[in-house]
């Protein structure tokens, strides 16, 4: 099993007790598996210390308010490359039937092309195969890690890990300072959800947040 996606996967899921509690374990894991290193590794270990700093409930409204408020970093990767079309539920069925034929199946209520499932998946695979997968959402990843360091999450260290595994990087011109103060301009929030979500969690789901497994080929495209 490749640890560092892993580690990656969990770090970005909705922050929980457990995930507090593993924090010295996902460092050790990171540290031992060497596929993040330098600069990266870094900062990697300053987002691990923040969480383990930080009050649970005070990580947990700060999570929601970026990840599930902020839709140009939503951590559903079809987001950015279909929105809310049509395109979108064709792509959640191909989705689906890669995981089976790879032989795994989602366990989660989560959709599947929420990005730690993604990154789940790739830590079952092998290195190569795993960084040609993750090659394929290299345009979304810099898309959400740059607003997140404009932002000035440390969030974005988990972005900058996943471009790096790959030889990339967050581009520094990628976003802007206005950009950013029109995404959180209440008119824009409220525009960008005054419809409702076309996928979203299954009723039963009861708003749970656990990790599922995915792996599709992504490409670039416009978001509706």
């Amino acid at each position: 099993m490749m640890k560092t996606y892993k580690v990656l996967s969990a770090v970005l899921e909705y922050p929980s007790e457990e995930l507090i509690e593993a924090l010295p374990e996902l460092e050790a894991a990171l540290e031992e598996e060497h596929l993040v290193r330098g600069e990266n590794l870094e900062r990697l270990r300053s987002l691990l210390a923040a969480l383990a700093a930080e009050d649970l409930m005070t990580l947990q409204e700060r999570y929601v308010d970026l990840f599930d408020r902020v839709r140009s970093v939503s951590l559903h990767l079809f987001e950015h490359v279909h929105g809310e079309s049509r395109d979108r539920g064709q792509a959640m069925i191909d989705l689906r039937q890669q995981y089976e034929r790879h032989g795994y199946t989602a366990t989660s209520c989560e959709l599947p092309d929420y990005l730690p499932a993604f990154l789940e998946f790739l830590s079952r695979l092998g290195d190569d195969a795993a960084r040609e997968l993750l090659s394929e959402t290299t345009h979304v990843l810099e898309s959400i890690g740059a607003r997140l360091a404009r932002r000035g999450s440390l969030y974005a260290a988990a972005f900058e890990a996943l471009l790096a595994i790959t030889g990339g990087a967050i581009p520094a011109d990628l976003v802007r300072d206005e950009d950013i103060r029109k995404e959180d301009d209440p008119a824009t929030l409220d525009a960008q959800w005054q419809a409702e979500p076309a996928f979203g969690p299954t009723p039963s789901c009861g708003g749970a947040r656990a990790p599922a497994v995915s792996v599709v080929k992504f490409h670039k495209g416009v978001a509706a």
